[in-house]
């Protein structure tokens, strides 16, 4: 019965919806109405600005990340990545929006953040590095889905393993509508990296 609660309890921290809480309480706005419609950090900071995104990308890291501790705080016998797991479903399809979410990129950093420090750094760097080279979210945060898959496999953790599998498998699957986009170069750039290079 804990386990289920504990479960439960990660899906709910899960489907609190950042984006649309920041989006309507400060800017009287609905972001999944502006932009890709989404729910997450990147939206939000096209529809909002930088200060707005920021804030909705950390919170949504946080609800990976106190999902995941939820295991520790609690003594469960269920490993705490598949507790956090259940926050990135939440991420996902929240029940507090629908079931309209975002694209679980920040919210499984949360989780890998709980869990191993320094694989959520690799992950920061992985992501940065290439957004500084591509100017593309969605292919940066499909290319540290890759790596953090790498590096699990490196460690041989196997709960790691499986997790980030699912976890990179939900990145690649929220983005599909992207990867059609990158294929065919029509896949929008953040522009305020752009107009720094081109200075």
């Amino acid at each position: 019965m804990a386990e289920i609660l504990l479960v439960l309890a990660a899906y709910l921290l899960g489907s609190i919806p950042s984006g649309l809480i920041v989006g309507k309480t400060f800017y009287n706005t609905d972001i999944r109405e502006h932009g890709s419609g989404n729910l997450g950090g990147t939206n939000t900071f096209r529809t909002l600005g930088i200060k707005a995104g920021l804030i909705v990308t950390i919170s949504d890291i946080l609800k990976g990340t106190l999902a995941t501790a939820l295991a520790f705080w609690f003594h469960s016998d269920l490993h705490p990545l598949l507790i956090g797991l259940f926050a990135v479903v939440g991420h996902m399809y929240p029940i507090f929006a629908g079931f309209r979410g975002g694209k679980a990129v920040a919210t499984s950093g949360g989780v890998l953040l709980m869990y191993s420090p320094i694989l959520f750094l690799v992950l920061l760097s992985s992501f940065i590095f290439s957004l500084n080279i591509t100017k593309m979210v969605s292919l940066s945060s499909m290319i540290a889905a890759l790596v953090a898959l790498a590096y699990s496999l490196i460690t041989g953790d196997l709960p790691l393993i499986l997790v980030v599998l699912a976890l990179t498998t939900f990145v690649f699957y929220r983005h599909r509508a992207n990867i059609k986009r990158i294929i065919n170069k029509t896949e929008p750039k953040i522009k305020w990296m752009s107009k720094k290079k081109d200075r």
